[in-house]
């Protein structure tokens, strides 16, 4: 198991109320495959220094995670397919 930091930028006009559960529909995918959640660290609204899809802003949210490179792999196909999240990076913390 690896520990990985990954950032997502959300789309604004997602509700800020709704985006703790959005983000809990993809970290499923962390606790289906065996890995564990360390952090969440939701950011809130933020200026971008270019915009993506026409929008200068976006929801930040960082999380914290220790898994199998193939279920982190699997949680950035799905993030990426979901229209409501912009952007994704995902790092690996640990060397």
């Amino acid at each position: 198991m690896r520990k990985y930091e990954i950032m997502v930028i959300i789309d604004p006009d997602v509700d800020e109320r709704q985006v703790p559960a959005l983000l809990e529909k993809h970290l499923k995918t962390i606790t289906a495959g065996e890995g564990t959640v360390d952090g969440q660290d939701i950011w809130g609204r933020r200026r971008m220094a270019y915009e993506i899809n026409k929008k200068p802003e976006g929801i930040y949210a960082v999380l914290g995670v220790t898994a199998e490179p193939h279920v982190v792999s699997e949680m950035d196909r799905l993030m990426t397919i979901d229209e409501q999240i912009m952007r994704t990076k995902v790092m690996r913390t640990d060397k």
